[in-house]
Order: C-alpha cells, then sequence, then structure tokens
C-alpha cells in the first residue's frame, strides 16, 4: 500500500450527518445488491475514515463469508470462521485493533494475495430485525494522522451497519424469492423437454445462449437476465403432446407435424394470464419461437419484426442448440455446416440481424454448448 500524502481530520456533527443525508435515499431504493454493496462499503468507509472498507456477507450453504464488492478487490470468500471477520460473526460482538499483524486472529492471506498492508481494523456485526448476524462490517487502515480507530468510529459505523442492515435483508430477501422463481421456472422447462427425452443441459444451453444474444443485439443486462430466466419455458407447450409423437425416431407424418406445432399455442395458453414479467415473457417465447422471418412459422405465421425480438432470439438459440446436439430422430451437426445452414437461413428463418450477431461470436456460443454438455 501506498502511504497517504496527507491525513484527514475526525468528521465533525455535520460532515457525519451530510453523509448519512447523501447515502439514506440511494441505499433505501437501490434494487441491485453489487450496487448496494457498495454504496454500504463507501458509507461506512465515510463515516470512519477509513482507506478501505468491506461488506462480507455470510453464505449459508457453504458457510462462507463473502464479499463482492470490497475496495480495490475483487470477489473474495474465507470461511466463516477464519480471520477477524470470522471472528466477529462467530462471536456478534465488535471488535478494534490497532496493528492487525499483532493479533493472532488475523488472516493475512488476502494482503499476500493483493500487496497491500493492513494495520488498523474495526469489524462490526450487521444484524437482522431477529439479531442474527447475517454478515460483518471491515473497515480498514484509518486516515487520520494516528491512525487508529476510536471509540467515536464503532459508534459511527454501527450506526451505519443498523441503519443498512434492514435494506440490505429486505433485498437478500427478494433475491431468495427470485431465486426460488427462477429454479421453479428451470424445473418446469425441464419436464417440459424431458417429455422428448431432452436433458436439462438443452434448457441451461438455450438460456444461456440467449442471453448473450440479447446482450449482442444491444439489450441492457436487466432484460437480457429476463429473457435468459424467461426462456427454459419455451417448449412447456410439449407437456400436451403425445409422447408417442414426440418420441418417434423417424420422420413425422404431416398429421403427426400438425399435432406437434400446438405445443407453442398450448404454452401460450399455459402462461399468458399470469401478470408476473417473467412469465409474460415466457409466454412470448413460448408462442413465437418457432415463427420465420419470411412468415413461413408457426402458430400464427408472423414475418420480420412482427415477431418479438424475445421470439427471434430464442429462435436463433433453440435451433443452434438442437441442429449441435443428438436427438432421437438425428446425429449431432458438425459446426461448419450448422453455420452453413444459418447463412442460408438468414432473412429467410432468422432475423439477419441476430445472424450476423451469432456468426460473429460463434466462439461464445460453442464455449457455452462445451460447458453444459
Amino acid at each position: 500500500m501506498e502511504s497517504n500524502q496527507y491525513h484527514k481530520s475526525e468528521l465533525n456533527s455535520e460532515e457525519l450527518l451530510q453523509i448519512i443525508f447523501d447515502y439514506a435515499a440511494q441505499i433505501t431504493t437501490e434494487n441491485s445488491l453489487d450496487r448496494l454493496l457498495m454504496l454500504m462499503a463507501d458509507m461506512g468507509r465515510k463515516m470512519t475514515l477509513a482507506d478501505r472498507c468491506t461488506l462480507w456477507l455470510y453464505d449459508e450453504t457453504k458457510n462462507e463469508l463473502w464479499a463482492r464488492v470490497a475496495h480495490g478487490m475483487e470477489e473474495v470468500r474465507v470461511p466463516s470462521s477464519v480471520g477477524l471477520a470470522g471472528h466477529v460473526f462467530q462471536s456478534g460482538e465488535p471488535l478494534v485493533i490497532d496493528d492487525a499483524y499483532q493479533d493472532e486472529r488475523f488472516h493475512s492471506v488476502i494482503d499476500i494475495q493483493t500487496g497491500y498492508r493492513t494495520k488498523s481494523v474495526m469489524v462490526i456485526p450487521v444484524k437482522n430485525k431477529l439479531n442474527k448476524t447475517i454478515g460483518v462490517y471491515q473497515v480498514i487502515n484509518k486516515l487520520t494522522e494516528e491512525s487508529i480507530f476510536h471509540p467515536n468510529d464503532l459508534k459511527y459505523l454501527s450506526l451505519a451497519a443498523s441503519y443498512t442492515g434492514q435494506a440490505l435483508e429486505a433485498m437478500l430477501v427478494n433475491i431468495e424469492i427470485e431465486e426460488t422463481q427462477k429454479e421453479i421456472l428451470f424445473k418446469m422447462g425441464e419436464i417440459g423437454e424431458g417429455r422428448s427425452k431432452e436433458t436439462g443441459a438443452h434448457v441451461k444451453r438455450v438460456a444461456e445462449y440467449a442471453k448473450l444474444l440479447a446482450l449482442k443485439a444491444g439489450l441492457d443486462e436487466d432484460e437480457a437476465e429476463l429473457i435468459k430466466v424467461a426462456s427454459p419455458m419455451h417448449d412447456i407447450g410439449k407437456v400436451g403432446i403425445p409422447d408417442a409423437i414426440l418420441n418417434k425416431p423417424g420422420k413425422l407424418s404431416t398429421e403427426e407435424f400438425q399435432l406437434i406445432k400446438k405445443h407453442s399455442k398450448i404454452g401460450y395458453d399455459l402462461l399468458k394470464s399470469s401478470k408476473r414479467s417473467i412469465l409474460q415473457a415466457a409466454a412470448i417465447i413460448a408462442e413465437q419461437h418457432h415463427e420465420r422471418w419470411d412468415g413461413k412459422g408457426y402458430p400464427n405465421g408472423r414475418s420480420g419484426e412482427d415477431i418479438h425480438l424475445y421470439g427471434r432470439i430464442v429462435a436463433v438459440v433453440d435451433v443452434f442448440d438442437a441442429l449441435a446436439s443428438h436427438r432421437p430422430y438425428k446425429e449431432a451437426w458438425e459446426l461448419d455446416r450448422i453455420l452453413t445452414y444459418f447463412r442460408e437461413e438468414r432473412g429467410k428463418h432468422f432475423d439477419p440481424m441476430l445472424v450476423d450477431m451469432f456468426l460473429r461470436n460463434v466462439e461464445a456460443f460453442v464455449k457455452i454448448k462445451e460447458q453444459y454438455s
């Protein structure tokens, strides 16, 4: 760590209130965990005049403390009983140390990895409404001339933890609900695919492909994530198609193909009445991912930009995965043959802009295919 060329003066009450006011509205209205953690870390750092502030959260499934946002560092994870943060998490009591290297509980691995030199440290627990510790606030290296943390700093950081802890708890509860919803959607998608002896890997691949293509097409992260979460439901309508047709090893008859085409409408009808944005997107994808740019698709013969962008995106990635995978009625195609097919179908089956984005980034799609093979 480079030495500071100047030292800061302790905050007066007006400066402290200004910091609280500056961050209050931002923290209570933030809906991104990453940005919330950054705001909380910045608030804690400024209130205590620390060089760095890290907000560690407890991951119950792995029994680890993790920090996605740490000033000057990338995400790090440690066992929940290791180091000063682990000690405070386990004890639920704050800790103030003038020189970390004189304390046997200090875990110096992160310093070694980053080249940073930790000296003064203050760590306090972050608790929820039930007084359960859900993480810890840790500030490092006070920037005053004395370079150590005092009782007022402990009071200020405790105030920050008390104020921000409720916002953090609410955010984590919402994330848990959203993750549960996503898992249910993936499971339902797997059920639909399982009817035709597809694996859950197909659902995962299509989801990852869809997000990648959405980003390449210029959609923002939130909308691309929405498509990713909704896309596993693209073939949920297969639950209404007889197994004998779904798993027929040979070519379908005209009558059988007309019947299997109904899965798009079945899927749409299952999902269309929901007011949830994810299921609304899933309904669009279920209905329109078999439409064609030239209007020769099904179920409604839409063409061009009359087909929703979500449907056009999933049309590309679903066909790519189908061609690249073994199915009961065909072997997997070689990559060159697949690329030739997409070039030939550009502006016919598929949106030409999306085909161009796919071809320019095909290596990234192949990497996803290999990852979820």
